[in-house]
């Protein structure tokens, strides 16, 4: 008989998988809808480095080439940066399609920022509003923030759609802040309240039944 495992066991441990590889099953540190959140580890560098090499991601979100090595040095770098929290995002059966951080945390001005990045198979399902819909409960809910702000191109109609969806309010455009592939681009700036959350006819990531992703 196979042992099945998934996000709902909470559990960290190497497995063998059938071809001899080791498998890491991460521990879950936060839930959403439909998805779960994990601590990023330089283990995981290889993902980050190839949703960073997908075409579409570097042209929506600007990213540059860099090497495997470059990655997972960045992604340790980060690990010591006191001012942002990074996590894998996982589905219910613990599968990774995502990255995403709450950064530029300023506990004293009660601010942050988010990032997120989504591996290319699983974009437009919905998982993207869900991790942002759980990164603000952790920011609201278990942080004194006041304000969760996010920028991204004012092309990626992706992103802005999934911040829409999580209730961020357009606040407005920073012209021509971004070079990439050799032309000036637009930011959009969004935000959310933290009485914009409060009032979000939605469950919180806490009052999700036991065992959802």
């Amino acid at each position: 008989m196979t042992e099945t495992r998934t996000v709902a066991e909470e559990t960290e441990a190497d497995a063998e998988s059938e071809d001899g590889d080791t498998e890491l099953l991460r521990t879950v540190c936060w839930r959403g809808r439909g998805v779960a959140f994990a601590p990023l580890n330089p283990d995981d560098a290889e993902l980050i480095h190839a949703w960073r090499s997908d075409p579409v991601t570097a042209r929506q979100v600007g990213t540059w080439p860099r090497s495997l090595s470059a990655v997972r040095e960045r992604v340790e770098s980060d690990q010591e940066d006191g001012d942002r929290d990074d996590f894998l995002v996982l589905l219910p059966d613990g599968t990774p399609i995502g990255h995403i951080a709450l950064t530029e945390q300023n506990l004293v001005d009660g601010s942050a920022a988010i990032m997120l990045m989504l591996d290319p198979g699983h974009r437009g399902q919905g998982h993207g509003t869900a991790a942002v819909d759980a990164l603000v409960d952790l920011g609201f809910g278990e942080l004194p923030l006041h304000r969760v702000e996010a920028e991204t191109h004012t092309t990626n109609t992706a992103a802005l759609g999934a911040l829409a969806g999580a209730g961020f309010v357009r606040e407005g455009v920073r012209r021509s802040a971004c070079l990439h592939q050799g032309r000036r681009h637009d930011l959009a700036v969004h935000a959310l309240l933290r009485e914009e959350w409060e009032a979000l006819d939605r469950p919180r990531s806490w009052d999700l039944p036991a065992g959802i992703g």
